[in-house]
């Protein structure tokens, strides 16, 4: 369906001064060409100016049937016919003819002329293109500024050249005289300089598509994609350019078509209707076959298929069988403001398509798809396709429809439409029509720019012939009938209109200024939403052009285009700002799209709750799209505080609303102002309706504790136990801990304790504790926000420690894991090298819970209880010891990575040279150990053995601490220490060697009595049974 609207999209129209009747019109860069009635003469005229005053005006070779002006270039193409020949020509350095008696130079395509174009081309040159077959249609790319030219079987690209002068004094022929040459240098020395720069154009014939079942009436081309219109089919191809050939054959063989026979003249075999996209195009029954033919271009073009529509004519809707022919056939990229554009392949292409009585709209990048199916109240006779609009002339009207092109731009350029953040009009939108512009006798129309350029002639026609036409219209309201008719040969005027469209922002107020109207008689109703959504789509083209292209399209100079680019946007908050209105009260269906509006008007939420604030005495309260805009903006974490009133305003609101989010609401950190006595009691009328639930009760214990209500906190808090306080902070983390909205750019949003946290840390450390790990295992909370809350709170050697300690105990994720040893390791040693400790807090969980507790702790080894010094300090010095102690045991600490830290540590002590002693035991230097046990603490060392030296280690008994003993004991005999040790290290070995190895082992200066029952002991051992 077409909406219709009464918004006027012209602003002014002017009649160009044209000598003689007007036969082809065509425009670009600025100017409007004209080709009169002869067919022979061209005159230009500038669009940019008021009155559309001559620019020049030039003879063609032959009588000009088609034209075409690219912008890239700056040149003209014609399809000429003279003595019954057809002619392909290119006329460039056309501006030249401004100046009277101006020189015109005539060569063919790939031949260069010398003298004033070799030296910057400051004469028009008109440049003859040959063909094997008669040109039919041109078509000029808006980005390579490439030709397409349409013959009866064919497709013929030819790329655009520009061939510097350094490269075309390279091509001149060497043998010049350089006499000649220096002359001529010498007599223009500042013509060359001024010249370096500029270029003549030329053409290369670079591919050759065959098209053996269609006849093209119309092409298209632009950035690789290549369109081709015949009375009743549409067919779109993409040439890629490859390096390297790929071998694959392109000549359909494999096409299957049914060939009719010739002889069956007397039958008309229509077509069925046919819509073929992507690759299904492919199995349409039109081959296409590729023919190389550039010369100096070495790529190799490969063709794939995008779109096959084929129409059956229709033998009613007021059109005859001859008037059913497809037209107004154009390519149309889109580029986003984020591109440059001179790229090659554009942010979006669209192909547009008409038959008389309705206009298609496709998108080729990112899928084929149609976006808009345009149906005409009368025979259209051209369309247009712009970034705006769609202008289509019937035979006394200019119509203008809306288009969906930026709807899919815009998706193109920002990734996060359709989210939560940002929304845009669907593709799918309903298109409108706008108020209707009356001519008499149109036939042509082209546009640049904002300018619309329209032909038109006032045929003669006899009276009865009228009144019949008159009778005919008044049969059908829609649609006028007519028999086609010949143009009478005497006509009695004409005339060329150049007509501007008004700016888009000027039109998107008139249609917010129309969509008034909707808003006083229904509110919520859907043609006031799709008026606003018309709107916004208006401004988001305007935005998606760049600031060039926007400067150049409005025609305003650089600071006045950015004085516009800024009411574009002040206009486009407005815009989002109605359309969130509309959501915000509309259905259930499309209310949440309010939240991505109201964000992207700017509006703060006391401004949104202004807007939605129901009136006095109406029936209508707050609109679904309002409420959910409101819970998503509670639920997020942001640094915009609420008033009180407003706050108390949204309490008010849920507690109305949706009771089960006053819990959400209260957590929010923009809720801090709320009159926590007025919610209290929002608060306890929730439960006596709803029920007892731990959130809600924690949440009250809030409001108790911001009242300064000690008492009824401890009761509320007491209510509950601490496992389902915790499954309560898990349901809702925001009672302990807001996030700044900006995070501070760093890697982890900041985070900070609320006062519930604080009060917690004070009264209920093991609470707090046990919330922050279960937040961080469900993944509610990470490691280093969770850090800086309890440096917020002034815990970091005390709670934060206790935080790691449980978190070690819970984690199950190793790299978690390995930092939390680390640091725990890096805590111990800090407060054992401390002396006395900074805090006389008491840790949650002792030593001896963690080694049961935890398996990164391990069990002290006994030999340490040896080491360990008696209780003469402090009970945090042994805490830090045995806990340290007790990570070395446990297998989840690197020593690689504590050992720098234990450098530290002296050994002087006892109970550092246990923990060096410990870290190398650790690392296998077990040699060494024993060697350092044995001169520190030998009382030790049969401890340490049997813990140590135990299966793949238990020959050292007898390879290292044997010898050593009686190294020591030899040397001091009368130490009790070794003497015991050796005794102790004798039995042992007695009892893992043979005789005689024991024997072997022996020192040649021993006591026998002393070694002697040991040898007993171990023959006895080995005797046979």
């Amino acid at each position: 369906m077409v909406h219709v609207y009464n918004c006027h999209p012209f602003t002014s129209q002017q009649i160009v001064q044209v000598e003689q009747e007007p036969g082809l019109v065509c425009c670009g860069g600025g100017a409007l060409f004209v080709v009169t009635t002869g067919g022979c003469k061209v005159e230009v005229y500038n669009l940019e100016t008021e009155g559309c005053p001559l620019i020049c005006r030039f003879a063609s070779m032959g009588t000009v049937r088609r034209i075409r002006h690219s912008s890239i270039g700056d040149y003209l193409v014609t399809i000429e016919e003279k003595n019954s020949a057809t002619y392909l020509r290119v006329y460039t350095n056309w501006r030249h003819q401004a100046e009277e008696k101006s020189r015109v130079g005539v060569r063919l395509l790939g031949h260069l002329l010398r003298g004033a174009s070799v030296w910057g081309g400051v004469q028009m040159e008109i440049i003859e293109i040959p063909l094997s077959e008669h040109p039919v249609s041109l078509a000029c790319c808006a980005l390579t500024g490439d030709l397409l030219v349409g013959c009866e079987n064919t497709l013929v690209l030819f790329t655009l050249r520009r061939h510097t002068q350094q490269n075309l004094q390279n091509q001149q022929n060497l043998q010049s005289s350089w006499s000649n040459s220096e002359q001529s240098c010498s007599q223009s020395p500042g013509r060359t300089s001024q010249n370096q720069e500029l270029s003549v154009l030329d053409f290369e014939r670079s591919v050759i598509l065959h098209l053996s079942k269609i006849t093209p009436k119309q092409v298209a081309l632009c950035g690789g994609y290549v369109a081709v219109q015949a009375e009743l089919e549409v067919l779109v191809l993409k040439l890629e350019a490859t390096a390297e050939p790929t071998g694959v054959e392109e000549h359909s063989d494999s096409f299957k078509s049914e060939d009719y026979p010739e002889e069956q003249s007397d039958f008309l075999l229509v077509p069925k209707h046919q819509e073929l996209l992507g690759d299904g195009a492919r199995t349409c029954d039109v081959p296409v076959s590729v023919e190389q033919t550039g010369l100096e271009d070495r790529r190799h073009y490969t063709l794939s298929y995008l779109l096959f529509r084929r129409f059956t004519p229709e033998f009613f809707q007021g059109c005859s069988v001859e008037e059913i022919q497809l037209h107004s056939l154009q390519l149309h990229p889109m580029t986003t403001s984020k591109q440059s554009a001179s790229v090659d392949e554009p942010a979006c292409m669209f192909c547009f398509f008409s038959l008389p009585t309705a206009g298609y709209l496709y998108s080729l990048r990112g899928g084929v798809e149609l976006l808009s199916t345009y149906q005409y109240p009368e025979k259209a006779l051209q369309a247009v396709l712009t970034d705006h609009l769609l202008h289509v002339i019937t035979r006394n009207a200019l119509q203008s429809f809306t288009v969906r092109c930026a709807a899919l731009a815009a998706r193109v350029e920002d990734p996060y439409i359709d989210t939560t953040m940002k929304a845009c009009p669907p593709c799918s939108l309903e298109v409108c029509a706008l108020r209707m512009q009356l001519f008499i006798g149109l036939r042509s129309l082209c546009v640049f720019g904002r300018h619309v350029v329209l032909l038109s002639t006032a045929d003669t026609e006899a009276p009865e012939e009228t009144e019949r036409h008159t009778q005919r219209r008044g049969l059908s309201r829609r649609w006028a009938i007519s028999s086609p008719k010949e143009t009478s040969p005497v006509g009695h005027g004409w005339n060329l209109y150049v007509v501007d469209t008004v700016p888009p922002i000027t039109l998107h107020q008139e249609m917010v200024e129309y969509s008034q109207r909707y808003a006083e008689t229904n509110p919520q109703g859907l043609s006031l939403r799709h008026l606003l959504s018309e709107a916004h789509l208006l401004l988001r083209s305007s935005l998606l052009e760049s600031s060039e292209q926007r400067q150049a399209s409005e025609g305003v100079r650089k600071m006045a285009a950015q004085t516009y680019g800024e009411e574009l946007e002040e206009a486009f908050r407005q815009n989002s700002a109605q359309l969130g209105d509309s959501f915000s009260r509309g259905s259930q269906k499309d209310c949440h799209l309010a939240l991505p509006y109201y964000r992207m008007s700017g509006l703060s939420v006391t401004e949104v709750m202004s807007r939605n604030r129901p009136l006095p005495g109406s029936p209508h309260s707050y609109g679904p799209g309002f409420l959910f805009y409101l819970k998503n903006y509670l639920l997020e974490e942001t640094d915009q505080i609420l008033g009180q009133e407003d706050a108390d305003e949204v309490t008010r609101i849920f507690s109305q609303s949706e009771p089960s989010m006053l819990v959400s609401a209260c957590a929010s950190p923009c809720m801090m102002n709320v009159d926590p006595a007025a919610t209290l009691q929002i608060l306890q009328r929730l439960e006596e309706t709803a029920g007892v639930s731990v959130p809600l009760t924690i949440t009250m214990a809030t409001m108790m504790l911001r009242l300064g209500n000690m008492a009824q906190y401890t009761e509320l808090m007491e209510r509950h136990a601490e496992m389902l306080l915790v499954y309560g902070f898990i349901e809702e983390p925001r009672l302990l801990l807001h996030t700044a909205g900006g995070g501070g750019g760093g890697k982890h949003p900041q985070v900070r304790p609320t006062a519930l946290a604080a009060q917690l840390a004070d009264s209920q450390p093991g609470l707090l504790v046990a919330a922050m790990v279960a937040l961080h295992e469900n993944n509610k909370v990470q490691l280093e926000p969770a850090d800086h809350v309890f440096k917020e709170l002034g815990c970091e050697s005390s709670l934060q420690v206790d935080f790691w300690e449980a978190m070690l105990m819970a984690s199950s994720q190793d790299a978690v894991i390995q930092e939390l040893v680390f640091r725990l390791a890096s805590v111990y040693i800090d407060r054992l090298t401390a002396g006395e400790s900074p805090t006389k807090h008491k840790s949650l969980k002792s030593v001896d819970d963690l080694i049961s507790c935890c398996s990164h702790y391990g069990a002290l080894y006994p030999w340490l209880t040896v080491l360990n010094p008696a209780q003469t300090s402090s009970y945090q010095h042994q805490e830090a010891l045995h806990k340290l102690q007790s990570l070395l045991c446990g297998p989840s600490l690197s020593i690689g990575n504590v050992a720098p830290l234990l450098e530290s540590l002296s050994e002087e002590t006892l109970w550092g040279f246990s923990l060096h002693l410990l870290c190398a035991t650790r690392r296998g230097h077990y040699g060494s150990s024993i060697e350092r046990l044995l001169d520190r603490c030998p009382q030790a060392i049969i401890a340490y053995a049997n813990h140590q030296l135990q299966d793949k280690h238990m020959a050292l008994w007898w390879q290292k601490l044997l010898p050593e003993l009686c190294n020591r004991t030899r040397a001091a005999a009368d130490n009790g220490f070794l003497l015991g040790a050796l005794t102790e290290t004798l039995v042992v070995v007695a009892m893992e060697t043979s005789p005689a190895e024991f024997l072997e082992l022996l020192p040649d200066d021993g006591s026998a009595s002393f070694f002697l029952p040991h040898l007993l002991t171990c023959g006895q051992k080995h005797l046979p049974a």
